[in-house]
């Protein structure tokens, strides 16, 4: 069945389509209602089936013949240890920490904040809070202990599961006084801490909440998995918000499991026994959807990777783990590949290893720029596919259905909405735009299984932030436009967008003819206040390693290319080098803090920026 026909019948027929599609996982008790709806549209899928994460991921494996098959493959350059687990292996391992976290007086329901570097044992206790209904929520490792102390509030965890410490390209950090101090600042306390040693730094114990992982897992017993209903609650993650107040995306068991089975097939086409490899972090969704669950729920070897794509130790480090473990799927964002392009140009890096496992490369959780795009084409021959998702939906929005048919790739198109996602265009006051004309991305309701139920604790909150704008749709709060051939564009966000002296512009294609040029390695652009035209845009760009251009000669070529490209119209008249653009940890540049700082406005250091040093330089060449 080709793609236009499968996104019809989940268009026009969902509740068929999605029967179909919940029979292809495990469950305890099969639904026999598919969608029940609720009062604002967005409905509830398999209410009143019953199933458990962990079992799917890991006991159905075994049962599938799949127990001495690798399920999970740890890769630390950091520590240089490299570790495999057999699905049989990794059940065992998770059953007996559920048993720990048991003894702990942990049960259906109860909260587990998870604060851990990238290490099996964050994936152990992520499985294991499934196998015995808890709810896990896992924040990035490092986050200050303010940020941590609010998500413990407004969680209210029973337990918090950290390990001594993160390491960093050249530096060790100490995770357990983070915890420490998160939870004297918090509110809401914790009954215990369960704390994983690492060689590198010996946690302190200095509360009797404080248990040692290993003597906790020594005195349990494995956990059998706990049946809960598909609309329980699998995690807890939090995104930010307007308000600062970051928001608890709210993922359902039942739901999760189907939408994100099916897309290992429809996104990636992804078969047991295949390598695949997300280069992200179980901080971000992307670890949560597509380096847990996604890849054991399809029967895949996941890669949990502890390192960088460059410093460690170099910009071949992605082709490294590639060559080594004989990755057949690689998904990471694109400023990973931008950074491995600016260290290595000519991929003379790429050249060392062997990749000939790789079968195709996806990019998500920004906009794929074309330099980016065609870089990657042009080294390593190999079909490069975007595709666009938010934390929000759990699992993509719009890929190439490769599952299906291959389309046709577009340079800055994320291609078509995925089976399930009624996507549309509409202008401000809610009405369809034409082909090709901009406005907001929405997604009609209902929203197909696994994206968030609500926020938790805050439902008002959900109902507001993403359904109140366009009555009837859910907002994406993304910008961009369909073509004639039904492909999506994602331009940014919404608030992106720079009206220049009554004009609406985009960014976004501002920052896409910066990038062609050949001494750019990476750009963004941001709308500046301007007294006589409303904003103006200003450029901040990266030169490539090795790059000899004077800057303002590159200025000057930038200016002529915008004005070439875009028009006038744009007013673009500034383009500033950088030595680092400011990001966030999981690589968003952070452009609303660019546009304060232009603006001369006060600005707030967000919790998850990568090197708050960063804005003080931006600050001085901006002035």
């Amino acid at each position: 069945m080709g793609y236009y026909t499968e996104f019809r019948r989940s268009i026009d027929h969902p509740e068929d389509f999605w029967r179909e599609q919940a029979g292809k996982i495990d469950w305890i008790k099969p639904p026999k209602t598919i969608w029940q709806a609720t009062s604002n549209g967005h409905g509830v899928w398999f209410p009143d089936g019953e199933l458990n994460s962990s079992q799917i991921a890991l006991d159905a494996n075994i049962n599938a013949g799949r127990g001495d098959q690798a399920a999970l493959i740890y890769d630390s350059p950091v520590t240089d240890t490299k570790r495999s687990y057999t699905y049989r292996e990794l059940t065992e391992a998770v059953a007996l920490f559920a048993g720990a976290l048991k003894n702990q007086g942990i049960a259906k329901g109860d909260r587990v904040i998870i604060y851990m570097p990238m290490i099996p044992e964050a994936v152990i206790g992520m499985l294991a809070c499934a196998r015995i209904g808890a709810v896990h929520s896992v924040v990035f490792g490092g986050f200050a202990s303010h940020e941590l102390a609010v998500r413990i509030d407004d969680a209210k965890p029973k337990a918090v599961l950290t390990a001594s410490c993160g390491i960093e390209v050249n530096r060790v950090i100490a995770y357990k006084p983070l915890v420490d101090r998160a939870i004297d600042q918090s509110e809401h306390k914790p009954d215990c801490c369960i704390v994983f040693q690492r060689p590198e730094v010996t946690a302190e114990f200095n509360s009797d909440r404080d248990v040692d992982w290993q003597a906790a897992t020594e005195a349990a017993e494995p956990a059998d998995p706990v049946p809960v209903k598909a609309t329980d609650p699998l995690y807890i993650l939090y995104t930010s918000g307007t308000t600062g107040k970051p928001k608890g995306v709210v993922r359902d068991n039942g739901g999760h499991a189907v939408a994100i089975t099916y897309s290992m097939k429809l996104v990636y086409d992804a078969n047991p026994g295949d390598v695949y490899w997300a280069a992200s972090d179980v901080g971000w969704v992307v670890g949560h959807s597509y380096i847990v669950y996604g890849p054991l729920f399809a029967g895949c070897t996941t890669i949990l990777y502890e390192g960088k794509p460059v410093k460690t130790p170099d910009a071949g480090a992605f082709w490294r783990v590639v060559q080594d473990h004989g990755v057949n799927l690689l998904f990471t964002a694109p400023t990973a590949f931008r950074a491995i392009r600016k260290e290595d140009p000519e991929a003379d890096q790429l050249a060392r290893y062997n990749i000939n496992s790789l079968k195709r490369l996806f990019l998500a959780g920004e906009r794929l720029d074309p330099p980016t795009y065609d870089w990657l084409k042009e080294h390593t021959n190999l079909p490069v596919l975007d595709h666009w998702w938010q934390t929000e939906t759990g699992w993509a929005i719009c890929c190439n259905p490769v599952g299906l048919e291959m389309m046709k790739t577009k340079a800055g198109s994320a291609t078509v909405p995925s089976p399930g996602f009624n996507v549309q265009i509409v202008d401000s006051r809610g009405h369809q735009t034409p082909a090709g004309q901009q406005g907001q991305v929405v997604v009609k309701l209902p929203l197909p299984p696994g994206c968030l139920l609500t926020v938790w604790g805050d439902d008002q909150r959900f109902q507001h932030s993403y359904l109140d704008p366009v009555p009837g749709y859910y907002t994406s709060g993304d910008g961009g436009y369909i073509d004639e051939d039904g492909y999506v564009f994602i331009m940014g966000r919404t608030d992106d967008v720079i009206n220049v002296a009554g004009h609406r512009l985009s960014t976004g294609e501002m920052e896409e003819v910066l990038a062609s040029h050949p001494a750019v390695a990476e750009c963004c652009v941001v709308g500046a206040h301007d007294e006589l035209k409303g904003q103006i845009p200003i450029g901040l760009v990266l030169i490539k390693d090795g790059a000899t251009i004077n800057h303002d000669e590159l200025e000057d070529e930038l200016v002529e290319m915008v004005r070439e490209k875009i028009g006038a119209i744009a007013c673009f008249r500034r383009a500033l080098v950088v030595e680092r653009l400011p990001k966030t940890r999981s690589g968003k540049i952070l452009r609303r803090v660019i546009r304060q700082i232009a603006d001369g406005e006060e600005y707030t250091v967000p919790s998850t920026i990568d090197d708050p040093a960063i804005l003080t330089e931006i600050k001085e060449q901006l002035g």
